[in-house]
């Protein structure tokens, strides 16, 4: 691990559950994806399928005997924007404070508040027993390891929140998005590593993730702070996202035969809020 990883880029909390001092949801409860609806069961103990959530247990065990792949996940094992600013900061290329870049950290904020809650209805579900549970052995973080017991296994909110923002810090700096989205997966594989996890936990906590930034985007609040963000990365950076926030005006069908949405669908005339590519380049219309 680079000694840059382990500089410090600012502080913020957010809670579990979202509280408003510390970041406002983008999403109420009600809007939230259902992950039972949409993720399978986890898999049952002594099944075909959970043959290999017991290889990956073996196989965090042994990560835990690289001293630096060991302390990465044990500060991974702390949940929170002061974690995720700590660990992605380095990678983004800009130092993110409540007071030098007031709209990245409100994106962070409000995005991570948004993520505490989504994975809630699953695990009280399935109710799955963690692997230090089910082996009786001890994890990374034993000082966790008691508030734990009777929060469920399946799927890991680490890594909804670590992937969520894998996700939406590339769309800040898509120059290092590889970097970025590898940190991401690195954070969900703390929790196997930890023993706080098995990998069928992390692997749903990511579908859930990607689902939920797929929601977001059909939030105007959220489109317009991510493009007051990706503004001031620029201005700061000195760099560009090849994106224009002015609202944009189709002069002619002409102009608008090479519009496409994120989805890759040639939209003629974009009137839909959201974000567009014309001839390579991003554009927001409010």
């Amino acid at each position: 691990m680079s000694t840059a990883i382990l500089l410090f880029c600012g502080t913020m909390t957010v809670l579990a559950g979202g509280d408003e001092k510390n970041g406002k949801p983008y999403l109420t409860s009600a809007e939230l994806p259902n992950m039972v609806n949409f993720l399978p069961a986890p898999p049952e103990f002594e099944s075909s399928r959970f043959v290999a959530d017991q290889t990956q247990y073996l196989w965090g065990k042994r990560q835990r005997q690289n001293e630096e792949r060991a302390a990465m996940a044990i500060r991974d094992a702390v949940y929170g924007m002061q974690t995720i600013i700590q660990e992605f900061c380095p990678i983004l290329g800009l130092e993110i404070t409540k007071e030098d870049t007031p709209e990245l950290y409100t994106l962070l904020q409000d995005v991570g508040a948004t993520c505490d809650s989504i994975s809630n209805r699953a695990k009280q579900k399935y109710m799955r027993f963690r692997p230090y549970m089910y082996y009786n052995e001890p994890t990374l973080v034993p000082e966790d390891e008691e508030k734990h017991r009777t929060n469920g296994s399946y799927p890991s909110g680490h890594t909804v929140l670590g992937w969520t923002m894998g996700l939406l810090l590339s769309d800040i700096n898509p120059a290092v998005a590889d970097e970025l989205l590898a940190r991401g997966y690195e954070y969900g594989q703390s929790r196997v590593i930890a023993g706080y996890h098995w990998q069928s936990d992390v692997d749903a906590g990511r579908l859930g993730a990607s689902v939920l930034y797929a929601k977001l985007q059909g939030n105007e609040r959220f489109r317009e702070q991510l493009a007051k963000a990706q503004q001031e990365f620029a201005e700061k950076t000195g760099t560009s996202t090849n994106v224009n926030t002015a609202k944009t005006h189709v002069s002619s069908p002409a102009a608008s035969m090479n519009n496409y949405n994120l989805q890759g669908q040639r939209v003629d005339t974009p009137t839909s809020p959201g974000i567009y590519l014309q001839s390579g380049k991003k554009y927001l219309v409010k």
